[in-house]
Parts: C-alpha cells; sequence; structure tokens
C-alpha cells in the first residue's frame, strides 16, 4: 500500500514538472510562429532531456516537426499559424519562393499552387510535414536575384521573389519555358501588375538568349492584354 502511494505520489510528481517543462516551451514560443531547438538550449539545461520532451510533446500531437531542428507549437498551443511561405523559408535558409508559387500569390496565374516552390544555389531537395509539401529547385549564384521580403500576415515575414523574377525563374528552370505556347498557356492574368521595366532589366541582367526571348513574349502579352482592355 505504500509503495503504491508512492508511485502515484512519483507520477503526479514527474507529470507536473513535464507539464511545467511545457509550460516554459510556451512562454519561450507561443509569438513565434516556428522554432528551432536551440531556442530551449540556452541556459543551464540538459540537451538530451530537452530533445527527448520535444520527442514526447511530437508524439503526443503538442508540437509539430517540420524537419530535424525545427518545429511549430500545434494549433490548440499556437498564437499564430505560420504561413507555408515563412515555413519554406525557415526549412532551407537562403532560399526564396518563387516560381507558381510567387505567381500565385501576386494574383498572376489563376491555379493554386499545391506545393510551396522555392529556389535556392544549393542543391535541390523535398521536404514533407504534416504542414505542407515543400520544393527546393536549384538556380546558379549568378541567377540568385531579384527577390524581397515581403510582410504576409500577423507580423511574419519571408523572401519572395519579385513577380517578373518569378516568371523568369520559371522560364530557366521549365525546357523550352520561353515558347509561346507554354507562356500562353501559363494563362497569366493581372498583368498590370508586371513592371515592363524591370522585367526588362532582370532579364537582361545575364544577358541568357532564353530570357531575353520570354521577356519579349511577356511584354507582347502585356501590350496584348492593354488592348484587350481598352477595346472592352
Amino acid at each position: 500500500m505504500v509503495i503504491g502511494k508512492f508511485f502515484i505520489a512519483t507520477t503526479c510528481h514527474l507529470w507536473h514538472n513535464s507539464r511545467m517543462k511545457f509550460d516554459d516551451l510556451l512562454t519561450s514560443a507561443y509569438k513565434q510562429p516556428v522554432f528551432e531547438t536551440g531556442l530551449l538550449l540556452a541556459g543551464a539545461v540538459d540537451t538530451s532531456d530537452v530533445r527527448r520532451q520535444l520527442s514526447r510533446w511530437t508524439r503526443a500531437g503538442r508540437v509539430i516537426q517540420l524537419r530535424r531542428g525545427l518545429y511549430t507549437l500545434a494549433a490548440p498551443y499556437q498564437q499564430t499559424a505560420p504561413h507555408p511561405f515563412l515555413i519554406a523559408n525557415s526549412l532551407l535558409p537562403g532560399s526564396y519562393v518563387s516560381l507558381q508559387s510567387a505567381l500565385a500569390y501576386y494574383g498572376l496565374i489563376p491555379e493554386y499552387a499545391a506545393q510551396t516552390l522555392s529556389v535556392t544555389t544549393q542543391r535541390p531537395s523535398r521536404w514533407r510535414n504534416p504542414l505542407g509539401d515543400f520544393r527546393f529547385q536549384h538556380l546558379a549564384t549568378h541567377l540568385f536575384y531579384g527577390y524581397q521580403q515581403v510582410n504576409l500576415s500577423l507580423g511574419q515575414d519571408a523572401f519572395i521573389a519579385l513577380p517578373e523574377k518569378a516568371l523568369l525563374d520559371l522560364v530557366h528552370l521549365t525546357p523550352d519555358g520561353d515558347a509561346p505556347a507554354y507562356l500562353i498557356g501559363l494563362r497569366l492574368q493581372n498583368l498590370e501588375r508586371l513592371d515592363p521595366q524591370r522585367l526588362q532589366n532582370l532579364a537582361g541582367r545575364t544577358k541568357k538568349p532564353k530570357w531575353l526571348r520570354a521577356a519579349a513574349q511577356i511584354l507582347a502579352l502585356i501590350e496584348e492584354d492593354k488592348s484587350n482592355y481598352k477595346t472592352v
């Protein structure tokens, strides 16, 4: 009987300590859409214990692991749900969102991009986690430009290609991406949101014939769109 009481008391004590440790995590991370393990390793802490606790909280559904060392609090505990573009930037620092994901964000294509697509100077990679499917394509260092930091919502920022650069990145990474049929097939819309001069400058920066041909095709689509708008 004494042993039973001791077991119950010990169990309650351990449960209380575990709960308090999770409260400490909430205090540190509930305002952070995503957080790294390093956030919890400051000060005199047992690194192994922190990792064990994160594993337990992940299994319990309190924490979601996005990749090794990167987490977000589960919905009941988080103050702000992380935006997919912020997650993409955090999964692979030194990348920016581009291609169809950026085009859809700017309203330039009608389709919703199921994957979050980014470019990086590192090797191509892909992560799938409970919050989405994230793909990173390789871009040469001298082509890694033409992006901006954008405020997404509720204080979350992410690096996203300029709309014109998102188009040029897509052309570059798609075989025959400069072909008129391919560009027409994108069903580009809201073309007034594109800056023709910036498009030409971004394409001309590398002097790549494919980029210059694509820019000329896109400029023709912009002019055609203007003519149709005036006719209507």
